[in-house]
């Protein structure tokens, strides 16, 4: 006779079902920033030629990602106008008028879209994204005191969103906010982000020059949707290219584009309200 069947073991065996770890990427990415965040501060405080190198790295890197995105290199005619344009588009905002600037950016970008092959966009709108980013950063850090402070209050703001979307978003799940672009992005965490971003945006205002909490705070707030909307813009672009991450060169984060995505969008706001408060002011003033 042959041996019947472990009906026990049979049945109780089960698949192994892996169980999500919403917090698994927490302590890579906490390491990161721990890099990376004192020497973006150390940068804004210094100011001046050390922060436009800095700039001038991180638009370097993100050129670099976006041929990567399109199947180009940055190396090679004519997508190393996306760098040199840049590049120039900076020296000019530190160094000459800021109108020059953005009339070199727009005609970069239109040489740019008419040397490519078969009218393709996306490296002509990948040079202005990111010419404009860089033009705004080192435009806005500019002015000594208020540049300084007008800085930081925008990436104080970005970081707070980034966190409190994540915290917020992670911890209550919920509702997705746009499916189609982003499956890991909810209403909540939207929310989360935000209310950050208000909060932390008026609460830095009080501290770096006092007076204008309310003005501080909806400003914060226009900062803080700006910010996700970059977030967002981001996860189309990457999705339209079929990317998971801009590239691994930041553990935990993916790549540059990943990290700067809020401060791209962002900046240029931050950057005309600093033009509207006038000169030597608070943004929020």
């Amino acid at each position: 006779m042959g041996c019947a069947p472990d009906v026990t073991k049979a049945t109780s065996s089960k698949p192994e079902v892996s169980t999500p770890r919403p917090w698994r990427d927490l302590g890579l990415r906490g390491a990161s920033a721990a890099v990376l965040i004192p020497i973006a501060v150390f940068g804004i405080w210094s100011g001046g030629v050390l922060w436009d190198v800095l700039v001038g790295v991180a638009v370097v890197l993100l050129t670099w990602e976006w041929a990567r995105f399109c199947g180009l290199s940055i190396w090679r005619w004519p997508s190393v106008l996306m760098p040199a344009v840049s590049l120039c588009v900076m020296l000019l905002a530190a160094f000459g008028p800021p109108l020059a600037a953005l009339g070199l950016l727009a005609a970069g970008t239109l040489i740019l879209f008419l040397l490519q092959r078969r009218g393709d966009i996306w490296p002509a709108a990948g040079l202005f994204y990111i010419g404009l980013a860089g033009f705004s950063l080192v435009l806005l850090r500019g002015e000594d005191h208020a540049g300084l402070l007008n800085t930081l209050f925008m990436v104080l703001i970005i970081w707070a969103s980034d966190t409190g979307a994540y915290i917020a978003g992670r911890a209550l799940g919920g509702l997705k906010l746009a499916p189609a672009i982003s499956p890991g992005k909810t209403w909540s965490g939207a929310a989360g982000g935000l209310l950050a971003a208000t909060l932390i945006g008026a609460g830095t205002a009080e501290l770096l020059a006092p007076g204008g909490a309310s003005r501080a705070a909806a400003i914060a707030a226009i900062l803080g949707v700006m910010s996700q909307a970059g977030d967002l813009l981001e996860s189309a672009i990457k999705r339209r290219f079929g990317v998971k991450d801009s590239s691994a060169l930041i553990p935990g984060h993916g790549g540059v584009f990943d990290r700067l995505d809020g401060v791209m969008a962002a900046a240029p706001m931050a950057t005309a309200l600093a033009l509207l408060a006038g000169r030597g002011m608070p943004l929020w003033h």
